[in-house]
């Protein structure tokens, strides 16, 4: 059996070296068609996570954190910047932390879901997030966490200056995670803010809630597929 082995190999060397043993052919990557809550968009000053998409009916928009660029950043869905997805229309940061972005690129959908890792989660409501309750939050830099919500109406200051009416948890994040999703089950409820120390020892991390943001531009998760 081990020699037949050796002269299929001597073989197959022997053909190919002829060019008679045609190499396999290589099978490009599928082409993005959705960007998610959680996706990584990037722009010519650096990158940030999408953590929510939201509507307004006619519109389709993707919040980010408030620290992710400013009005009129041009944003893409990949590191070379050839696939264009949208356009900051509004950062509001500090006092609040938050970001919309105006997708422009038809030939993409936006889901009313985020990606966690391999799952897709479906996201159908944005409750007023609850002292106790679990929170979880995906980010590009240590991926899928959860943990307890501990209190509301927190403040956390920046050189910028401080951002008010947060939730403090006790999920942990690091760097590069500032700005994804914070839900629990299909419930959208806030947007990493930032906070203190890793996930190596655990932490403390603010997010921003999601409801405010959607009361004050006429916004809605949970719309149909798109």
């Amino acid at each position: 059996m081990r020699l037949r082995l050796i002269i299929a190999q001597l073989l197959c060397a022997a053909l190919a070296a002829l060019g008679l043993l045609a190499a396999p052919t290589a099978t490009a990557a599928p082409a993005q068609t959705a960007v998610r809550g959680g996706d990584v968009l990037y722009s010519a000053s650096g990158r940030c996570p999408v953590a929510f998409n939201v509507t307004n009916g006619t519109r389709f928009y993707g919040i980010m954190g408030g620290h992710c660029g400013t009005v009129g950043t041009q944003w893409y869905a990949d590191p070379r910047l050839t696939v264009p997805v949208g356009v900051t229309d509004t950062v509001v940061f500090p006092r609040s932390s938050y970001a919309l972005v105006r997708y422009t690129n038809t030939g993409l959908t936006y889901p009313s879901e985020i990606r966690a890792g391999s799952q897709i989660i479906r996201i159908n409501r944005a409750p007023q997030p609850v002292v106790g309750q679990q929170i979880c939050r995906t980010g590009p830099t240590t991926g899928l966490h959860c943990g307890t919500i501990q209190s509301l109406n927190a403040s956390v200051t920046f050189p910028e200056g401080t951002v008010y009416g947060l939730i403090r948890t006790n999920v942990c994040a690091e760097p590069g995670d500032t700005g994804g999703p914070g839900f629990a089950g299909d419930a959208a409820l806030g947007i990493v803010v930032g906070g203190s120390g890793n996930c190596a020892s655990g932490g403390t991390t603010y997010f921003q809630p999601l409801p405010p943001i959607l009361s004050a531009h006429g916004l809605r998760v949970g719309y149909a597929r798109t």
